[in-house]
């Protein structure tokens, strides 16, 4: 099974910005032990500007674009070493792709980055993925790392796309401000009744949410890629995804034809 993995920033750092160490080391750990199973790995991974606020001692996520590209700058530094670092204790080597919106835009460019990941792949390499914050701007930006998630998803042919987030999956409600709110386990097709249970912003040091999210399955479902949102805090979960059995939110990808 080809699985693309995104993980937020909430899951990667602290809100002070400084990296979780042991949610890291946990998901390291899992996807390279899915690997060593025979399946293969393409981590798409937020976190950049985040751990940079960290490194760089920001009181919090800036909102001038300069800043943000330098604290992407710094944090993409740590975030690589700790990936290379970490992986390489399981044996495993990861290599890097920054992508703007423009990489998927123009036909020759994203044939030379699907030629690149694929290749990665089939030399048993696992691609790291991130938006290229440090020279993207609104204009050629992605936007997010969901989005982003399920475009690289489509890009590999993947099986199956996981987005590693800070709550379980969709409710029914907010279940931050409603006890009564219920997990929806599946879903198999994106209504305007669905769409309208995303509400408001992630984290403090992300930029996504659960519309981002919808909007990512949406992706993924057109081209036939199943894609499940559960909680980045239990990286072991993992191992029940890949096997099916329900845990958070699963969207089934339309079959061709359909």
């Amino acid at each position: 099974m080809r699985i693309v993995v995104k993980v937020g920033t909430s899951t990667l750092a602290y809100p002070t910005g400084c990296l979780d160490i042991r949610h890291v080391e946990i998901l390291v750990k899992t996807l390279s032990d899915l690997k060593n199973a025979g399946h293969e790995i393409v981590l798409v991974s937020s976190g950049a500007i985040g751990m940079g606020v960290g490194r760089l001692a920001l009181k919090g996520r800036p909102e001038d674009m300069p800043t943000k590209q330098a604290a992407a700058s710094v944090g993409q530094c740590e975030l690589m070493y700790t990936y290379d670092r970490l992986f390489g204790e399981y044996n495993h080597v990861v290599g890097q792709i920054l992508l703007t919106g423009s990489d998927f835009s123009h036909a020759d460019r994203k044939e030379n980055f699907e030629n690149t990941i694929l290749r990665l792949i089939e030399l048993g390499a696992i691609p790291v993925v991130n938006e290229n914050d440090t020279i993207a701007t609104d204009e050629i930006s992605v936007g997010d790392n969901d989005t982003l998630a399920a475009m690289v998803a489509c890009s590999v042919r993947a099986d199956l796309l996981v987005l590693l987030s800070d709550i379980d999956g969709l409710y029914t409600k907010d279940p931050h401000k409603n006890p009564d709110a219920k997990l929806i386990p599946l879903i198999r097709e994106l209504t305007p009744q669905i769409r309208e249970l995303a509400e408001g912003k992630g984290s403090g040091l992300g930029t996504g949410g659960m519309i981002t999210k919808l909007n990512a399955a949406q992706i993924a479902m057109q081209q036939g890629v199943d894609m499940v949102i559960a909680n980045g805090a239990r990286p072991r979960k993992l191992y029940n995804i890949v096997e099916g059995e329900a845990v958070g939110t699963r969207f089934i990808g339309k079959e061709s034809g359909e």
